[in-house]
């Protein structure tokens, strides 16, 4: 949606009314746009929506309501307004509130949950179950034509979030129901995130904003940058993934790694694209969205690698799913078991590994309904599980050679070894299929040499040599400004230069992404890879 005529006319829209209007009805002009923004999708969407709102929303104030009371207790009790009672029955008093609270909490998690699972995942299960059942007699179960809602994923996480901070009583409650309806409707996140905290996104989306030439200027370049990325990079080398991947039993051996590496580029590219312009546009509008990647391809392992890419999902799934399942009551027990008959060591690491596992089976299954992301979820888990046992081997290697380890071929060794990891985990992504993916990786290692890399075979994925010029033109300004990136915003720097310099890459940007961006013949403007989630 971010990549349409008209989506280009409704920001212009927007930015223009935005600060003619009175400055406290910028929120309110804010949902309006959103909702219409959401609706112009499909007018059904908002239905969902409006359910998640609705129910999160009163969840949150029936909760609200028993904290409350359990507080107006303890003030009457305080004051002798009521005769105190014993220690037994206060504390009894408290777990009743608590119970309460919590069943509304689940009743919510249940409802919202249910919903994005029945959406997504219908299908999936009634596959499974046709696969189970097929020599069985049993007359299979046809496809359900379901409605999965755009970005539902997003909303839903970003509103199970809100919901769990205030039942943990880590976030205020929001009264205004049409200012929950925006926080999770803001239309800039709401196709491919971030997924934004209710604590921090508030902060400003609420404000009146004046307008501040600088920080429209800055959102701008953020989002020129991002369209620089999507369209000039990552479309322009999606067209030799795409027949890479459609034809994978000709292009097998070294065309694998080339696979790996130009969809390494593409992905990076689209959905960094995206986030640059999700941030760009809260920006012009004098909001703060968070960063949601800070330079992953120079991680040196892949928990460091994790904790860069995509970082509002996998602090969501920390903070709402890791902790919470390693002090859980069944972990607890397990914990205690493992203790008793295997040890301390043992019992330390059995809450890590199952919540671990559980993570990232999630994050397989909120990628998709499909078996390889299910598989690529706990490749991730088990491989970042494998390296933080070898910890101990890693260190001794370190203190056995102190100087190689802090050179700079050791370092650039940990971000290659980084890269090709989470390249061969991407295969799943490429080639669709769990099966079809472990034939590409091991013709990687048996037929690497069968076939030589030649211009007509490079010629043959649909890029002309301009393209590949202009790829490689496109990723050393990614490189450079990633590596720019690393003491300072580039943005603020650029700022601080004559005028003329700065108006030269403003231009130079803009006129490269209407120059080289991939809309012409023989392209399709996609929409970026993450809406699918």
């Amino acid at each position: 949606m971010f990549v349409s005529y008209s989506f280009i006319l409704f920001l212009l829209i927007l930015f223009l009314l935005y600060y003619l209007i009175p400055k406290g009805g910028q929120w309110m002009f804010l949902l309006a746009a959103s909702l219409m923004f959401y609706g112009a999708a499909d007018m059904r969407y908002l239905a969902f929506l409006l359910v998640t709102s609705l129910t999160v929303y009163g969840a949150a104030r029936w909760m609200e309501s028993y904290d409350r009371k359990r507080q107006q207790y303890d003030e009457e009790i305080k004051c002798g307004a009521v005769p105190a009672p014993s220690r037994e029955e206060k504390k009894a008093a408290h777990r009743a509130f608590s119970r309460k609270k919590k069943r509304v909490m689940l009743l919510c998690l249940f409802v919202n949950l249910g919903i994005l699972a029945v959406a997504k995942y219908t299908n999936f299960i009634l596959q499974n179950l046709n696969f189970m059942l097929e020599n069985t007699g049993h007359e299979p179960f046809s496809p359900v034509n379901l409605i999965v809602p755009l970005g539902i994923s997003f909303y839903t996480f970003q509103a199970v979030g809100y919901l769990l901070d205030v039942y943990w009583e880590k976030g205020s409650v929001q009264k205004n129901y049409f200012r929950f309806l925006l926080f999770i409707s803001f239309f800039p996140q709401l196709v491919q995130g971030p997924i934004s905290r209710y604590n921090d996104l508030s902060e400003t989306l609420y404000q009146k904003h004046e307008f501040d030439g600088r920080q429209i200027r800055f959102g701008l370049e953020r989002i020129l940058w991002g369209y620089f990325k999507k369209l000039v990079i990552a479309d322009r080398i999606g067209a030799a993934v795409s027949i890479l991947a459609e034809s994978p039993k000709y292009y097998t051996g070294v065309y694998v790694l080339i696979s790996m590496l130009f969809y390494a580029v593409q992905l990076y590219a689209d959905f960094t694209g995206g986030i640059d312009i999700t941030i760009g546009i809260a920006q012009v509008l004098g909001i703060r969205v968070k960063e949601n990647f800070i330079r992953p391809f120079f991680s040196k392992s892949i928990a460091e690698y994790w904790r860069r890419w995509h970082i509002s999902m996998g602090t969501w799934f920390k903070d709402y799913v890791f902790y919470p399942c390693g002090i859980s009551r069944p972990v607890k027990k397990i914990t205690t078991f493992c203790k008793k008959h295997f040890g301390m060591a043992v019992a330390r690491r059995s809450a890590v590994y199952i919540s671990s596992v559980l993570v990232w089976l999630a994050t397989g299954i909120w990628h998709g309904a499909e078996w390889r992301f299910v598989i690529w979820g706990l490749l991730n888990g088990v491989i970042i599980l494998l390296s933080e046992e070898c910890e101990p081997l890693y260190q001794k290697f370190h203190r056995r050679f102190p100087g190689l380890t802090v050179t700079v071929f050791y370092r650039s060794f940990q971000v290659i070894r980084t890269f090709f990891l989470m390249s061969c985990l991407r295969l799943f992504d490429i080639y669709g299929s769990v099966r079809g993916t472990f034939r590409q990786f091991i013709s990687l290692f048996t037929q690497f040499g069968k076939r030589a890399v030649t211009k007509e075979e490079l010629l043959g994925l649909g890029l002309s040599l301009a393209d590949y010029v202009i790829l490689g033109i496109g990723v050393l300004i990614l490189f450079a400004v990633s590596m720019g990136g690393r003491r300072g915003s580039v943005r603020e720097k650029i700022a601080g230069k004559p005028y003329v310099l700065r108006y030269m890459v403003f231009v130079g940007l803009f006129l490269s992404v209407i120059l080289f961006g991939t809309y012409g013949q023989g392209y399709d403007v996609q929409q970026f890879i993450y809406n699918q989630f």
